[in-house]
């Protein structure tokens, strides 16, 4: 722009406009811009290039109250360095002061167009002055303010200017409705914005209520021009979506290491590898082929058995394959294991810096009270489902709740059992350690009332229609009717479900739908399926795209599918650009979630009647089917002995549970009832 031309950025244009009150620090890219807008360079490109974290361009209150509030930031500074005369020259937009170079013509121009051409040079030059000294006067007075202006602001910059640090306050150097947002989150220092970045990816903002993909990249960009003063880097694989990145590359986001990091990733020292464990017997009596405790975790991982799962997260992907090499696909029960022997582990080289060979009674009763409270939680605790390549991931969420507690020891218990009877350690030291105080057994409490299934079903039949919502259905069908752990449903298959035909003639025949079923420690068992179940199915399978005849369906084809419509309802997913495999099931995290969703939205209905429904609902998981169904099948009069089998529990004191629930929830309801007509008996009769 021309200095001449009026300035949508005047000092006249923004006098109407306070600055913000901002406890912001000034940085270099302030300076240059400023620099860059007092000699007349396009605002846009200097805002891009300086101060494009503050919003777009094209947001011009933004731009002129930013622009306000450096030039009373720059005013204030010199001020407090008693330069008056400077905190009032910074004040002045030059803009106001009017340009007289477009007025002016050229000298040899003047001449000619006066016909002064046999004047003298002399007698030329007066004339011009005569007519053009005050506009001549203003040229000059113009570029000494410039001057002194850019002098200005050479000063101050080396005076106030600061360097953004890892440990500043992000308020320090960001908008301040990108500073509330942040901390609302508990995202407080420049340290901490990266280490989110790095430690989610591509979409670390997501969950950040008020914070979009532009402000997002907006700041990444801010960050990187000032990572060389920041002292940390937002990672490339930040910068790109997760699904691009080879497990290669994010794998190499966390260093393998000795400290908090995957079992994959741990660098044992060769002190604490256990070769030379304290209670370590001599390998040539030990019956298996493991050197060190590690491998001897892993041989222990492999011996347990049970239904792999279909979904991703089971499977042990590239970034762990160094680390657990000769594992393979894990099953629920394997996973459960290895993540408490990963903690243990790692607790024992980093807390307790000793081998697991050599860990005595008194270790392991000090980790049964960690794990009541992992201290310090900064360094082994973190949000839920943070993924292994990240570097947020942490062993813990926090302290682990008393059933919790006693399932870890019961684990590790059971490691050091194997371990003992391979020869592998003397004793097994965790034999003495008590469990943790707390009721015993499952929580069949967490399960629905009859009346909270009906609101159930009938919130399910007033869904959409859509392949997502017509899974849900049958998914809800089939654990409410069978009893079946999320992680067995996932896993069935068409040909686990068989016509079975049992008796004769003479003492009657009974024909039943059979579901074949593998459960924990790799148990089979047959768990009847009603006929409505089995025709919900057929239909289910229809809208998938498979034939009405249940025969003519492949037997490959899980009993839960993905999603048929994902193109048409979910265009953006990349799950919607994937080919479609019909035949393919889905996840144990994809059925929860979708559960999880919808019982919560079914407590947001249920508020206003009930809220103490509600509130049970809004805490309800996959897993209360199974409690929902064993206790509703109790109370239906089916035989105790009949239950647990269907459930496969391996002992009938935890089936007896649902006997117990349920009598404890007959006698409430009965002394309910009387309890509100006995005073109205005591009443009437005059008491």
């Amino acid at each position: 722009m021309t200095f001449g031309s009026p300035s949508p950025f005047s000092a006249v244009a923004i006098a109407t406009a306070p600055a913000p009150v901002r406890p912001r620090k000034l940085h270099r890219g302030h300076f240059a811009f400023m620099r860059a807008l007092v000699q007349g360079v396009d605002t846009r490109v200097s805002w891009n290039q300086y101060l494009r974290i503050d919003g777009e361009h094209d947001d011009t209150r933004t731009v002129r109250k930013t622009i306000a509030w450096l030039r009373d930031e720059f005013a204030a500074a010199a001020r407090r360095w008693h330069r008056h005369g400077a905190a009032r020259l910074v004040l002045v937009d030059l803009a106001t002061v009017t340009d007289a170079g477009a007025e002016m013509p050229r000298l040899d121009d003047y001449i000619a167009d006066r016909g002064l051409e046999d004047f003298s040079q002399a007698e030329q030059l007066a004339a011009y002055e005569a007519e053009y000294g005050n506009a001549t006067q203003r040229k000059s007075r113009r570029a000494r303010l410039l001057a002194r202006q850019l002098e200005t602001l050479r000063w101050l910059e080396e005076l106030v200017a600061e360097p953004p640090r890892a440990d500043d306050e992000v308020a320090a150097w960001l908008h301040p409705d990108l500073a509330e947002r942040l901390g609302r989150a508990g995202i407080r220092t420049l340290g901490a914005l990266i280490a989110r970045i790095n430690g989610l990816g591509s979409v670390w903002y997501r969950d950040l209520a008020g914070i979009g993909a532009t402000k997002a990249a907006r700041m990444v960009d801010w960050l990187r021009a000032h990572e060389a003063t920041i002292g940390e880097s937002v990672g490339s694989h930040a910068l790109v979506r997760k699904g691009s990145l080879s497990a290669a590359r994010l794998q190499a986001v966390v260093p393998r290491a000795t400290g908090i990091v995957p079992l994959d990733k741990l660098i044992v020292p060769a002190a604490l590898s256990g070769s030379d464990g304290l209670y370590r017997l001599p390998q040539q009596l030990c019956l298996m082929a493991a050197s060190n405790d590690h491998e001897a975790i892993l041989a222990w991982i492999r011996a347990k058995r049970g239904p792999a799962s279909p979904s991703r997260s089971s499977t042990v992907d590239a970034s762990m394959a160094a680390g657990l090499a000769g594992v393979g696909t894990l099953s629920h029960t394997q996973r459960a294991y290895l993540k408490e022997a990963e903690r243990f582990l790692l607790w024992a080289i980093v807390q307790r810096q000793k081998p697991l060979s050599s860990m005595t009674l008194e270790d392991c009763s000090a980790y049964r009270d960690f794990l009541i409270d992992p201290q310090p939680a900064a360094l082994w605790c973190g949000a839920r489902a943070r993924a292994r390549w990240s570097p947020m991931w942490r062993p813990f969420e926090g302290p682990l709740s008393a059933s919790a507690q006693r399932r870890a020891i019961a684990i590790l218990k059971s490691l050091y059992r194997f371990l003992t009877d391979q020869c592998y350690l003397r004793g097994n030291p965790f034999a003495a350690v008590s469990l943790p105080r707390g009721s015993q057994g499952m929580d069949v409490g967490r399960s629905f009332t009859e009346a909270q299934w009906t609101f159930i079903r009938a919130e399910l039949e007033a869904l959409p229609d859509h392949s997502a919502h017509r899974r849900l259905k049958f998914a809800l069908s089939l654990l409410y009717g069978t009893g079946l752990r999320i992680s067995e449903a996932v896993a069935a298959r068409v040909a686990d479900l068989r016509w079975k035909t049992y008796g004769d003639a003479n003492e009657g025949k009974v024909e039943v739908w059979e579901l074949s079923v593998v459960g924990k420690g790799g148990k089979e068992r047959y768990v009847p399926v009603s006929p409505a179940i089995v025709a919900e199915l057929q239909s289910y399978l229809v809208s998938r795209g498979f034939p009405a005849e249940f025969g003519g369906v492949p037997a490959r084809a899980h009993l839960l599918g993905r999603a048929t419509d994902m193109a048409d309802r979910a265009a953006w997913s990349p799950a919607a650009r994937a080919p479609l495999d019909p035949l393919a099931g889905i996840g144990k995290a994809t059925l929860h979630d979708q559960l999880k969703v919808f019982f919560t939205t079914c407590a947001g209905k249920l508020q206003a009647s009930d809220p103490t429904g509600a509130a049970r609902l809004a805490k309800a998981s996959a897993h209360w089917m199974r409690h929902t169904h064993g206790s509703h099948a109790v109370a239906a009069g089916m035989d105790i002995k009949v239950v647990q089998q269907n459930l496969g529990h391996a002992s009938l004191a935890t089936t007896t549970r649902y006997t117990t629930s349920e009598a404890r929830r007959r006698a409430t309801e009965t002394a309910k009832l009387w309890d509100a007509q006995l005073p109205a008996r005591a009443k009437s009769s005059g008491r």
